[in-house]
C-alpha cells in the first residue's frame, strides 16, 4: 500500500514498506511470470519440456522444432511499427496553437533520441509473447551535456511488478508499481553516479532476494537460447537488487487569479509560499506586477502631476496675490500626491486583489532502493504513473493474455507432426525384412543385402525371406499441419498477402487495397492498443518537459522527407520601447492534450499512395498541393515551394498578359475617342465660325437699321424745319401750293 503521512501515525520505513510490497506482488504474479516466461521461450524456439523429449527419444523421434511463432510475431511487429508515429499536440484552453505546433515537433525529437524506433519495436515484441509491453517515460538529467532530457525505453515485463487489484488497462487504480532487477554495484554507479557512496554501502538483507526472480518453465531447447537466468552470475561481481517504487501521495496544490492582470496559475505548495512573498506595485490604487512597467507609469504619472502643478502655480501668481514662490508652495499643497506603494502578493491576497483555490490531488512519487538502502525520492509533476503498458488481451487485472499463448497449441501440432512425419520418413528408407528362421544365414544376408545384383541363397522349405513396407501416413496429416501453419498466422492477424505472398494477390490493384483494408481490420484492432499507449506516453512526456525545459533550448527534427526542422523553444526577447521581456515558444505554460494520428505506423506503399492520389486530382478532388502533401515519394517542401513559386510567376504572367489585353483595348477605345473628339472639335469650330458670322450679320444689320434710321430721322426734322419757316397756311395759300403742285 501506499502510506500518506497523518498526524500520530507509525509509518513504516520506506525501505521496509517496498521489500515487503516486493515479495507480495511477486507471489501474487508467480503463475503469470511462468506462463509469461515459457511464452517467451515458445517464440524462441524453446518448445520442447524435458518429459516430452524423454518420450520421442524412446520412440526413436527428434524433438523437431518448425517455428511458426517466430515469423508470424515478426511479421505483425513489422508491419504495426513501420513508421514513426505522429504526435499531435492541441491547447486545452486559450493557448497558442504554434506553441502546440511545437510541442507535437518536441514529442517527435524525444521519439528520436529514444531511439523509438527500437523500443517499440521491443514493446510490440512483449506485447504479442507475454501479453504486455512496457514503456517508461523519464528525465534523464545527464543528457544534453548535463542539460537533461526527456526520454523513454522499455521494460522487461518480468521486471515489473503491479498492484495485483488493479483493473484499469493503464494502472491508474494501482496503489504501487516496482521496477525490480539486478545490478551490479558497478552498473548501479554508471545509472546513479552521485549516490556511489550510499550503493557501496548497499546490501541485500540476507542475500535472499539476490537472484533473478525468473520462474523455470521445463523447457529444453539444446542450449540455443540463452536468457538472463542461463548466464548466471559472475563469481567476481557483487550483485544487489534494485527497486524504483512509484505510488501516489496526496499533494497541496494552490489556483491563483489575479484579479488585476487576468492571469491564472497553478502552483505547487512551495511554489506557492515563494508566490506569496512576490513584490507588486499599488500606483493610484492600480496594481502593476511588472516592476518596470510600474516605474514607467509612476514617472509618467510625476510629470502629468508636475505640469498640473506649473500651470496651478502660475494661475495664482497672475492674480497678484502671491509671489512666484508662494505659488509654488501652495500649488504643491493643493495638488494630491501620486501614490506609490510598494506590497507583496500575500497582502494582495489577503485584500482580495488574488482569489486562492487549494486543491488536494494526487501526483505519483518516485522512490529508488538499492538493497536495504533508499538512495532518493522526489515527487513528480504527473497524474499518471510513467510506466506505461501496452496492454494485449486484457483480463481486468495486471496480468493479460498473449497471442503466443493462444496459438501454443497449434505450435505443438506442427512440432508433433513434423517429428511424426520425418520418423516415417527415416524408416521408410530403412526397409525391415521378414526372414524364417533358419532359410538364411543371417551374416551373409546382412552383409549381401545392401549390394545391387547379389544372390543370397535361401532354403525355401523354411521360407523365403519377404520386405515389410511400411504404413503409409494418411494425407490428412500433411493437410492438417498446413491448416495449422494458416491458423497461427491468422490468429495473429496475419495472412498469405500481407506476408508477400504474390499468389493471394488478385490480379487488379482495387481488389488488392480491398482486400488489404478488410484483412487489416483485426490489425488495426491490435494498432489501437499501440496508439493509446502512446497517446499517454505523450501526456506523461508534456508534464515532465514542462518542469526540464524552462530555458532557452533549440532542437531539431528530421522529416519523414529527409529534410531538417529546427525549433527554438522559450527565446526570450526585450521590447526595447517598454523593456518589456517576452517568451518565443513558452511551453512551461498552459494545458495540452495529445494524441497520435491513426495508423501513422503502419506501413505505407508510396507509389500506391502517389497513384491513388494522382487518381483523385484527375478527377478534380483534390489540387495538385493536396497531392504533394500526401506522399512522401518526393520532397516535398522543396517540390510545393518551387511550385508555389512557378504558380505566383504563372499568376503574374497571366495578370501582365490581361493588362496588355486591356491597355490595347483602352488604346483603341482612346484611338476612337480622339477621333470623335477632332470631329466635335471641328463641329464646335464650325459652330463658333457661323456664331461669328450670324453676330456680324446681326451687327451689320442693327448697323443699317440704325442709320437708316438716322436718316428717317434727319429727313423728319428737316421737315419740321422748313414747316416752321413758312408758317402756317391758309386757304389760299393751300391753293396756292396746291397749285404749284
Amino acid at each position: 500500500m501506499a502510506y500518506n503521512k497523518k498526524d500520530g501515525e507509525n509509518i513504516p520505513d520506506i525501505v521496509t514498506d517496498t521489500l515487503d510490497l516486493f515479495d507480495r506482488y511477486s507471489s501474487k504474479r508467480d503463475v503469470w511470470a511462468q506462463q509469461a516466461k515459457e511464452d517467451k521461450e515458445f517464440r524462441l524456439g524453446k518448445q520442447w519440456s524435458k518429459e516430452q523429449r524423454k518420450v520421442l527419444e524412446s520412440r526413436g523421434q527428434a524433438p523437431i522444432v518448425i517455428n511458426r511463432i517466430h515469423p508470424a510475431v515478426e511479421s505483425a511487429k513489422a508491419m504495426l511499427t513501420a513508421n514513426r508515429p505522429s504526435f499531435r499536440a492541441a491547447p486545452r484552453e486559450d493557448s497558442d496553437n504554434k506553441v502546440a505546433q511545437v510541442m507535437s515537433a518536441l514529442l517527435t525529437y524525444m521519439y528520436d533520441i529514444s531511439d523509438g524506433r527500437t523500443v517499440i519495436r521491443q514493446a510490440v515484441d512483449d506485447y504479442y509473447v507475454m501479453g504486455v509491453g512496457f514503456i517508461n517515460v523519464y528525465q534523464d538529467p545527464m543528457m544534453d551535456k548535463g542539460k537533461g532530457e526527456v526520454c523513454f525505453h522499455d521494460v522487461d515485463p518480468l521486471d515489473v511488478y503491479v498492484d495485483p487489484n488493479s483493473r484499469h488497462r493503464f494502472f491508474d487504480d494501482a496503489e504501487n508499481i516496482i521496477i525490480s532487477k539486478l545490478f551490479t554495484k558497478d552498473q548501479a554507479k554508471k545509472v546513479w553516479p552521485m549516490y556511489s557512496k550510499a550503493i557501496d554501502n548497499a546490501s541485500d538483507e540476507g542475500g535472499n532476494r539476490v537472484d533473478w526472480n525468473a520462474p523455470d518453465t521445463g523447457r529444453e531447447d539444446d542450449g540455443q537460447v540463452q536468457f538472463p537466468e542461463d548466464v548466471g552470475r559472475l563469481d567476481n561481481q557483487n550483485y544487489i537488487r534494485g527497486y524504483e517504487r512509484y505510488y501516489k501521495v496526496d499533494v497541496t496544490e494552490y489556483r491563483t487569479f489575479e484579479k488585476f492582470s487576468g492571469k491564472e496559475e497553478l502552483l505547487s505548495e512551495d511554489d506557492y509560499l515563494e508566490y506569496s512573498d512576490r513584490p507588486a506595485y499599488s500606483i493610484q490604487g492600480q496594481i502593476i506586477a511588472d516592476a518596470g512597467k510600474a516605474k514607467a507609469l509612476y514617472t509618467q504619472l510625476l510629470q502629468q502631476r508636475q505640469q498640473i502643478v506649473m500651470q496651478k502655480a502660475q494661475e495664482l501668481a497672475f492674480s497678484g496675490s502671491y509671489s512666484e514662490e508662494q505659488a509654488v508652495a501652495l500649488a504643491e499643497e493643493e495638488v494630491p500626491q501620486i501614490e506609490f506603494v510598494e506590497v507583496t502578493y500575500a497582502e494582495l491576497i489577503a485584500t482580495g486583489q488574488i482569489d486562492i483555490v487549494k486543491i488536494t490531488c494526487k501526483k505519483v512519487k518516485q522512490c529508488v532502493i538499492m538493497g536495504n538502502t533508499k538512495l532518493y525520492e522526489r515527487i513528480l509533476p504527473l497524474e499518471h504513473y510513467p510506466i506505461v503498458p501496452i496492454m494485449n488481451v486484457h483480463t481486468r487485472t495486471p496480468y493479460p493474455m498473449s497471442d503466443v499463448r493462444i496459438v501454443k497449441p497449434l505450435q505443438e501440432y506442427i512440432n508433433k507432426t513434423r517429428s511424426l512425419i520425418i520418423a516415417h520418413a527415416t524408416t521408410s528408407t530403412n526397409t525391415k525384412i521378414l526372414v524364417p528362421e533358419g532359410s538364411v544365414d543371417m551374416k551373409d544376408f546382412e552383409e549381401k543385402w545392401a549390394q545391387p545384383g547379389v544372390a543370397i541363397p535361401y532354403d525355401p522349405t523354411d521360407g523365403a525371406p519377404m520386405p515389410v513396407q511400411p504404413t503409409p501416413l494418411p494425407n490428412e496429416l500433411y493437410h492438417n499441419e498446413q491448416t495449422a501453419k494458416n491458423d497461427i498466422d491468422h490468429a495473429l492477424g496475419l495472412y498469405e498477402m500481407m506476408m508477400g505472398n504474390a499468389q493471394a494477390a488478385p490480379q487488379t490493384y482495387k481488389a488488392t487495397i480491398s482486400i488489404d483494408e478488410f484483412g487489416q481490420r483485426k490489425m488495426k484492432s491490435k494498432l489501437a492498443d499501440i496508439e493509446a499507449a502512446l497517446t499517454r506516453v505523450g501526456q506523461i512526456a508534456i508534464p515532465l518537459m514542462q518542469q526540464l525545459y524552462t530555458t532557452q533550448k533549440v532542437f531539431r527534427v528530421v522529416q519523414p522527407n529527409n529534410s531538417l526542422s529546427e525549433y527554438v523553444i522559450n527565446k526570450k526577447l526585450v521590447d526595447d520601447k517598454s523593456d518589456e521581456i517576452k517568451v518565443i515558444n513558452d511551453i512551461t505554460i498552459g494545458d495540452y492534450d495529445v494524441i497520435v494520428v491513426a495508423g501513422s505506423t503502419l506501413p505505407s506503399n508510396r507509389y500506391a499512395e502517389l497513384e491513388f492520389y494522382m487518381d483523385a486530382y484527375s478527377k478534380g478532388i483534390i489540387d495538385r498541393q493536396e497531392v504533394l502533401k500526401k506522399t512522401e515519394v518526393f520532397d516535398m517542401e522543396g517540390v510545393m515551394e518551387r511550385t508555389d513559386i512557378i504558380t505566383r510567376l504563372q499568376q503574374a504572367l497571366q495578370q501582365s498578359q490581361e493588362e496588355i489585353k486591356r491597355l490595347k483595348g483602352d488604346m483603341q477605345t482612346r484611338d476612337r475617342e480622339a477621333v470623335n473628339l477632332r470631329k466635335r472639335v471641328e463641329v464646335e469650330k464650325f459652330k463658333t465660325d457661323l456664331g461669328d458670322i450670324s453676330s456680324k450679320a446681326k451687327a451689320a444689320g442693327t448697323l443699317y437699321e440704325k442709320r437708316l434710321d438716322d436718316g428717317l430721322s434727319t429727313i423728319k426734322s428737316q421737315m419740321r424745319d422748313s414747316i416752321k419757316q413758312i408758317g402756317s397756311p391758309s386757304i389760299g395759300g393751300k391753293e396756292a401750293v396746291k397749285g404749284e403742285k
